[in-house]
């Protein structure tokens, strides 16, 4: 009593544990024990290591224990929204692991485990929102990552180990200090859209969709009339600028 040790967490108990078992999507088993106000793992979840996910996300762990291996079957990780700082080697066991989302953290390029590169059946990474300033090119190991989050690091290049993975669909590499950011921003979305506009006579419009396109045109044709007034930038005063780019870039990183 009376000894200060830090932010004290919520306590899960193995009847917490039980209690927040869910049945996943596909069928399987679910723990989702995100946004409790977890500081520390809770070990005793180690009993309940036959779950297919797992999700601590939104907490404040700043360390994921080596006996993570033990979730053996586990194919659904999320640790996003933490302090983790680093990650232990033997995530590299999971070889299972479909998704991984370890966004929104304090990882660096060099806390990293190699062993990353062992997850063979990884689909999704989510490493967004860290302090990475290089990838490793060991990730270009994971063929059969279909999507990667890169955003909001402090990357300045890519290598081509992962931008030409054979399965690659979707890599997202904004708000990185590229040297030719033009060119980089066509890495985050290679998806090239368009837009197609529609034309119709006005016999093929009913009556009320003639009087609403009428409507809105006389009322553009009241704009266009109007002279432009003196320009003038808008001013936000009390306007507050968030303290984290998360709050920015929220949707990039939630879950799916």
């Amino acid at each position: 009593k009376g000894k200060g040790k830090g932010q004290k967490g919520r306590k899960i108990t193995l009847k917490i544990a039980k209690n927040s078992i869910r049945m996943a999507f596909d069928g399987g088993l679910r723990l989702d024990l995100s946004n409790m106000g977890i500081t520390t793992f809770p070990n005793c979840i180690l009993k309940l290591a036959d779950v297919d996910e797992l999700d601590l996300s939104r907490n404040m762990l700043k360390k994921i224990p080596s006996s993570i291996q033990m979730f053996e079957k586990l194919r659904w990780l999320d640790l996003h929204s933490n302090q983790l700082e680093e990650l232990p080697k033997t995530i590299g066991t999971l070889q299972n692991l479909f998704y991984l989302n370890i966004c929104n953290n304090k990882l660096t390029t060099k806390n990293l485990p190699e062993e990353l590169n062992l997850l063979k059946n990884l689909h999704i990474l989510n490493l967004g929102l860290n302090h990475l300033d290089s990838i490793p090119t060991s990730l270009g190991a994971l063929k059969e990552l279909r999507e990667i989050g890169l955003f909001d690091n402090a990357l300045t290049t890519i290598p081509n180990s992962v931008k030409k993975l054979p399965n690659l669909k979707k890599l997202n590499a904004k708000r990185n200090p590229f040297p030719d950011s033009t060119k980089q921003e066509e890495h985050a979305d290679p998806i090239k859209r368009i837009e197609t506009l529609y034309l119709v006579q006005e016999k093929d419009l009913c009556c009320s969709c003639l009087k609403m396109c009428r409507n809105e045109r006389d009322k553009m044709n009241k704009l266009n009339n109007v002279a432009p007034g003196p320009s003038k930038k808008p001013s936000f005063p009390l306007l507050l600028t968030p303290n984290s780019s998360a709050k920015d870039n929220q949707e990039e990183w939630r879950l799916r």
